[in-house]
């Protein structure tokens, strides 16, 4: 067996070649200043208009967190409060234009190609991966694998669940459908923020 030092030095490695951003987090709280600090350091949302005349409607800077424990996600309000920042855990589909972080746990790392795995069959979690500009997924350590292969078993009982979404991801969103340029964030976020949990 692989060791877990080497395996996840492997993960970082692939994802940060495919532009992941990648940081190893003692705790969960200090995961949640890093979302935090990051939400405030991007500039809001905006929404505009058919035409582009008017000025642009600058939204509330969002976080969506569906998976948050009531606990957790009272510890990122707590944050957020003097920040002007919103903390959502349900109704995403009413913020379609305007959430600038999804913050979501990850069930497993891929090491050899820098992969997470989500199971995504609740809409929240799936609408928080996609539709946010920026997305923080939080990985603990102890579930990065060195190969898919190695997730057999798990997957295997995903795919025994109904209905079931089970997404793989690496990296940012791309595309370079048109005229073979290369464009980010065209089916997704424009930049994926991997923290990996150490502790609790």
């Amino acid at each position: 067996m692989i060791p877990i030092d080497i395996t996840m030095a492997l993960f970082i490695e692939k994802a940060e070649a495919v532009s992941a951003i990648v940081q190893p987090v003692a705790t969960l709280q200090e995961a949640l200043e890093y979302t935090v600090r990051l939400c405030e350091q991007k500039e809001a949302c905006q929404l505009v208009t058919a035409g582009g005349e008017p000025p642009p409607e600058v939204c509330t800077k969002t976080i969506a967190a569906p998976q948050l424990s009531d606990d957790q996600k009272t510890a990122l309000e707590t944050l957020c409060r003097d920040k002007a920042i919103q903390v959502l855990d349900h109704g995403l589909r009413n913020h379609l234009a305007g959430i600038d972080i999804g913050l979501t746990y990850t069930d497993f790392g891929i090491a050899d190609t820098g992969t997470l795995v989500i199971d995504s069959s609740r809409e929240e979690i799936r609408l928080a991966t996609m539709i946010s500009e920026i997305h923080v997924a939080l990985l603990h350590r102890e579930n990065i694998r060195q190969t898919s292969y190695d997730l057999e078993k798990e997957l295997a009982g995903y795919l025994g669940q109904s209905p079931n979404y089970t997404a793989f991801i690496t990296g940012a969103s791309r595309t370079a459908d048109i005229e073979r340029v290369l464009a980010l964030g065209v089916h997704g976020p424009l930049e994926l923020h991997i923290l990996i949990l150490e502790g609790n």
